[in-house]
Parts: C-alpha cells; structure tokens; sequence
C-alpha cells in the first residue's frame, strides 16, 4: 500500500503514516475539509477525525503546536510533525541571513495548544491576523498537517484553483473556453 497504511479505530477508517510518530507509533496522515465559525473567545471546534491524530499529552489532552503557515493560512501539526517540519528549516538557517530572517519569521509564530474538553481549539491574535480571520475558517487534511484558512480566502483561492482546473480541462481536451462539448 505504499507509505500509507490504514488502521481501523473505534471512530472509523483512520489513515496513518509509516514514517511514525512518537514511541514509534504510526503519524497521523490528516485528510478532508470542514468549515466552521469562531466563537467570540477567538475558539474554533476542530473535526473529530482531526482530533484523533493528536497524541494526548500529560494530562490527558489532546495537544499539538500553530504556526504561522504558507500562503496565508495557520499550520496545525502534532508536537513530533511540527519538529519534523522544522528540522529542515532549522539546518538551513545557517546557511545564510536571509534564511536566518526566513526562520525567525516562520518559527516565531510558534504556538503549542490543548483542546479544551468541547473539542475546541483557541487561535492566537497573531495568527488569526497573520491568516484574515474574521468569522469562519475552512480547515483542510493536508497529510502531516491541517492547514486552517480564512473562509473568504479558502473560497478565493478554491475559485481560482477551479478556474485553472477548467482551463487545464479544456487544454487537454481541445476545448476552447467558451465552447461546449
């Protein structure tokens, strides 16, 4: 099955990564969307299915750490993907200043969290003025990680992902855009 195995937990299918997670568990491989208002406390729910590739930490909560992420959204990893995904850029960081000043900004949003017992997710101000975030997000499974977006700028982003779709549909198939089949 490749890199991917799938396990099967009480919840339903769960997909997991070979790579492992701590004391050599499966990672987490994140899949599918939801969207989903914040509350006035800035406190987002997060899925269930998502909720499930955290690990619980000493308490008995599940945790994980934010980050300012890529094209305008916030990262959601699990403490052992978010220093997977940072070892690399901790490495380069020596290379040169400018990816000194890349390292500072990308690791500096930092943030670990807990659920609290309502399955909900407070996100930092930083971060949600980083992402646009005014009233709803749209979460995404992108593998090793959840991307949380702005709603408005999910949907912008989606028109124009479609738009290119099309585009590339047509190409292949010798449309012309304003033809219909």
């Amino acid at each position: 099955m490749g890199p991917l195995n799938r396990h099967m937990a009480q919840s339903g299918a769960k997909w997991q990564s070979d790579e492992g997670g701590p004391q050599g568990s499966p990672a987490p491989v994140f899949i599918g969307e939801s969207r989903h208002p914040v509350d006035p406390k800035n406190r987002v729910f997060l899925p269930k299915r998502f909720q499930a590739g955290l690990p619980l930490d000493d308490e008995g909560n599940r945790a994980g750490v934010l980050m300012r992420g890529l094209d305008g959204c916030i990262f959601l990893f699990t403490k052992e993907g978010h220093r997977k995904a940072t070892s690399m850029v901790n490495m380069e960081a020596f290379a040169s200043r400018e990816q000194r000043s890349r390292q500072r900004a990308l690791l500096r949003s930092g943030h670990e969290f807990t659920l609290d017992a309502s399955g909900r997710l407070l996100l930092p101000a930083p971060l949600i003025k980083l992402a646009g975030i005014e009233r709803d997000v749209v979460q995404v499974g992108v593998g090793g990680r959840v991307e949380i977006w702005s709603a408005d700028r999910w949907d912008a982003m989606e028109a124009e992902t479609e738009a290119a779709f099309e585009e590339l549909e047509n190409h292949i198939t010798g449309k012309s855009g304003g033809q219909g089949g």
